[in-house]
Parts: C-alpha cells; sequence; structure tokens
C-alpha cells in the first residue's frame, strides 16, 4: 500500500476533513478515486451545480466574469488547488486539479477556463519556480479568489512555434523593458499580474526566454478590445500589448534563460486541465441527450427505447470514460514526478475530441430543441470547440505523440517539410531527449 499522507488544506473540505489519512495516489488504479478526492468530487459538483449551472446561460450571453463565484471557489481553495499550504493553497495534486476541473466545467466551461489558466499557467508557475518574496507577493491573494492572475506565451505570430516569439526583454542597469504584443491572454481584462514569457537573448533561442511576472497596472501595459468569442464567453480573451515596460530586476520567474522551460511546463499542467474540462463538457452533453430520451415521447415511447439514440450514447458514453481513464493516467503520472508530457497530450487531444463528438451528439438527438439556446446543448457545442485549439491544437498533440513515441522506440520522428524536431536538455523538460514538433508559417 501507499504512504499515508494528511489533505493538505482546512479551508476545502471544512477542518474535520484534515483529520482523515489518505493513501497515495501512486499505489491506487485510475479507475478509483481515493476518499479525499471523492470529497472533493461532490464539493465541486455541488459547487457546479448550485451555483454556476443556474447563471451560466446568462454568464455566456452577456459575456460576464464570474466574480462572486470565483470568490468563493478561493475559499474552498479552488484557485490555489497546486499551491503549498504556506501560501493560502490548498497543496493538493493533479489528480485534484483533474477532478476539480471536469466538475466545474459541467457547470460552467467559461469558469473552468479561467481556473485551469489561473491554476496552471500562473498560480502553479510562481509556485513552482518563484522565489519566496515573489510567492508572498503573488500568491496569497490570488489563491483566495480575491484576484486573478493570466499567462502569456503565443502571440500574433507565433502560437504553436512558441520559440519564434518576438517580444523582448531589455535588461538595463536597475530594470528590464519588455516589448511585444502577447495575444489570446485568458483572463486578461480580470487579471492583476501576468506570467510573461519574452526572447531576453535572440542568439540563444530558445535558450535566451526568459519568464517574467508583471503586475497588469506597470506603465506601458495596455490591453487589445475584448475578443467576441464563439464559446467559453465567461472568460475573458484580449491581447496585452507591452510597450517599454520598466519592471524590476528581480521580476524574472526561475531562472534567466529558462523561460521556455518555466512555459512549457505550465502548458504541460494546463493540458491535463483542459481535458479535464473537454471531459466535464462531454458529461454535461451526456447528462442532457440522457435526460431528454427518457423524456421524449415518440412512436408510443420514450426515444432512449430506439436502438439508433443508444447507439449514440453508447458511443459518447464510452469516449467519456476513455478521456476520463487517459487523463486521471497522465495526472497520477505527473503527481509521481514521472514523464507525462505524452499522456497529458493524449488526454487533451482525445478528451477534446470526446467533448465536440459528445455536444454534436447531444444536439443531433435533441433535434430542433438542440438548436436553440434554451437548451444547454448549443452552448455545450460552442464552449467544446476551443479546447480542440488552445495549449496546442489537435494536430499539435498528435506530433508531440508520435515524436514521444518514436523516441521510445529509438527513432525520430520528423514531419516532412512542415516540422523540424528539436532537442533539449534532460532537465528542461523531464525528459532523456525530447523532440518539440516546431510548425513553421504559422
Amino acid at each position: 500500500m501507499g504512504t499515508n499522507v494528511m489533505l493538505g488544506s482546512t479551508t476545502l473540505f471544512q477542518a474535520c476533513v484534515k483529520s482523515i489519512p489518505v493513501i497515495s495516489t501512486r499505489c491506487l488504479s485510475i479507475t478509483s478515486l481515493p476518499e479525499t478526492h471523492q470529497m472533493l468530487q461532490k464539493t465541486c459538483r455541488d459547487f457546479a451545480q448550485q451555483e454556476l449551472k443556474p447563471i451560466a446561460a446568462k454568464l455566456d450571453k452577456e459575456h460576464l466574469f464570474p466574480a462572486e463565484q470565483i470568490k468563493k471557489l478561493g475559499d474552498l481553495g479552488l484557485m490555489g488547488v497546486l499551491v503549498d499550504e504556506e501560501y493560502g493553497g490548498a497543496g493538493l495534486d493533479t489528480l485534484a486539479l483533474h477532478v476539480a476541473m471536469e466538475e466545474i466545467a459541467q457547470g460552467c466551461g467559461g469558469t473552468s477556463t479561467i481556473l485551469t489558466v489561473h491554476n496552471c499557467l500562473y498560480a502553479g508557475l510562481i509556485n513552482k519556480f518563484g522565489n519566496k518574496k515573489q510567492k508572498e507577493t503573488y500568491l496569497p491573494s490570488f489563491v483566495d479568489g480575491t484576484n486573478v492572475g493570466c499567462f502569456g506565451i503565443s502571440e500574433p505570430g507565433s502560437g504553436s512555434d512558441a520559440a519564434n516569439m518576438l517580444t523582448s526583454a531589455r535588461k538595463e542597469s536597475d530594470h528590464w523593458v519588455l516589448n511585444g504584443t502577447k495575444s489570446w491572454i485568458t483572463n486578461g481584462y480580470e487579471a492583476k499580474a501576468f506570467v510573461c514569457i519574452a526572447q531576453a537573448d535572440k542568439s540563444k533561442k530558445h535558450k535566451g526566454i526568459t519568464a517574467f511576472i508583471v503586475p497588469m497596472d506597470t506603465p506601458g501595459l495596455s490591453l487589445g478590445k475584448k475578443e467576441d468569442k464563439l464559446g467559453i464567453r465567461a472568460s475573458s480573451t484580449c491581447n496585452v500589448i507591452l510597450e517599454d515596460v520598466k519592471i524590476p530586476l528581480d521580476s524574472v520567474l526561475g531562472k534567466e534563460g529558462e523561460g521556455f522551460k518555466v512555459g512549457l511546463t505550465g502548458i504541460d499542467c494546463a493540458r491535463i486541465g483542459m481535458a479535464s474540462q473537454g471531459i466535464g463538457i462531454a458529461q454535461a452533453s451526456l447528462d442532457c441527450a440522457m435526460e431528454y430520451a427518457g423524456k421524449r415521447i415518440a412512436f408510443g415511447a420514450p426515444i432512449l427505447k430506439l436502438q439508433a439514440v443508444q447507439q449514440r450514447l453508447a458511443k459518447m458514453a464510452t469516449r467519456i470514460e476513455a478521456s476520463r481513464l487517459l487523463t486521471r493516467k497522465a495526472a497520477a503520472l505527473r503527481d509521481e514526478g514521472k514523464p507525462f508530457t505524452k499522456n497529458a497530450s493524449m488526454a487533451k487531444w482525445t478528451a477534446s475530441e470526446t467533448a465536440t463528438f459528445a455536444a454534436h451528439n447531444c444536439i443531433q438527438l435533441l433535434g430542433g430543441m438542440g438548436y436553440v439556446s434554451d437548451m444547454p446543448a448549443e452552448r455545450y457545442y460552442r464552449d467544446a470547440r476551443i479546447v480542440e485549439i488552445y495549449a496546442g491544437p489537435t494536430d499539435i498533440q498528435q506530433l508531440l505523440v508520435a515524436s514521444l513515441t518514436a523516441q521510445e522506440y529509438g527513432l525520430k520522428a520528423r514531419h516532412q517539410q512542415m516540422i523540424r524536431v528539436r532537442k533539449f536538455r534532460a532537465n528542461d523538460y523531464g525528459f532523456s531527449r525530447i523532440g518539440l514538433p516546431r510548425v513553421r508559417g504559422l
């Protein structure tokens, strides 16, 4: 059996829960959840169904940020799932993150995006790479839900080809000067601080990239227009524009020249969170379809009795379960400190396509009712589409899986004309050798 550990938060399940011993997830089947994670699941499910689901349509229609609900999620410990207790976080693991994000996504896809980005790409990175002063400054008021953070690595001219970023960081006598534009910044309009990945030494290519923590009220930092998106409308998305932004020398997150490592570490974690989001949207779609099929009468009986409907529901349920198991394995590997990049990509790719598949089939099963906003099916479909795109679209996930699988066979995978595989140091990414696809022309 695994080692007994204690739950890491008194705010998450009330003080009494802290006395419950749990078993390390390292020795548990991915088909079951430890007792504490089951309690977390119930807490998140209740919150999603009671606090988020009733307002999800309004948040979507009016593009509203759920500030009140974010504060409540902070009180529950869900704005700092991976943050140490010392800085106000829950001190939990990646499996807990997966459980929480899946349940929250069932209530509101946009809110789950806010949480995933905040937990994986802001708070989680500062907790892992920040020094004591940075953690004390940029974590407590963020993990309690008072503030949210954001993250920027993509640019108008470089998405998956992040190493070719143009945003620059120039070191002067007593400060850094940042210039450039970061695109697709989730939480941009609400965030109070920004983890920004910039090129500090172009001659060193990806090894010249450095990560910085930038307060959003720093002079020279401005926001582009708030994007009018297809889905996940509860979360804001915009460009962050940096024009001679001066920040102190101690604003570096991690070490100089390790910004690419910092960014990819966060993105790997986010892929697990986004896979969980996809599963949540898919599960909500299945729940909606199943309820409708049990009530809708056709040919004198509920349509659930029709074989064609049963086949549609069976495919949805099977793909959801497969996606859930892939995601839990990726989470377990990360918690064990083992290489998990390939598994995170598998999970994100599979779960994102499952979300779209389930939402599509939910609409098909509901027919005309699935096409109108009186039912949530059309919102599920719109929310699902982004899961196949951000943190690397499906094509990139497949290239990563192929490249890493080939390396397990001692081979090199190259995609003709478009992809070249670049090597990183072992300690850059937790592998002896890793090939990262770089897409030209994006």
